[in-house]
């Protein structure tokens, strides 16, 4: 099943700034190169690393909008609705219950 979303214009100018750019670091440049091969095409999506790396840009204090805006568009055409953390790993823990009014149930 082909996916519905492509990079929009404002995104894609977004993207190209930010490949232009000679201060933008690796992570952006990553996640704009990703967002800028699916201006037209449906059938391309988000790899696993470029989310990651989109992921680690949006959370990034010091990025500029620019490169947030190509890293935010890359991140929403990951596959499967799969949400990606800058911080997680394979593997990983659970929660063993849920708290409520201050009280763990399990």
């Amino acid at each position: 099943m082909p996916k519905s979303k492509v990079t929009g214009r404002k995104a894609a100018s977004a993207a190209s700034k930010t490949l232009s750019s000679k201060s933008t670091g690796k992570k952006s440049k990553t996640s704009a190169g990703s967002a800028l091969s699916q201006t037209k095409a449906r059938n391309k999506t988000t790899s696993k690393s470029a989310g990651k790396a989109a992921s680690k840009v949006l959370s990034h204090k010091g990025t500029s909008k620019t490169s947030k805006t190509a890293a935010g568009s890359a991140l929403s055409q990951r596959p499967g609705g799969k949400k990606v953390s800058a911080g997680s790993k394979k593997g990983g823990g659970s929660q063993k219950g849920t708290i409520y009014g201050g009280k763990r149930s399990r």
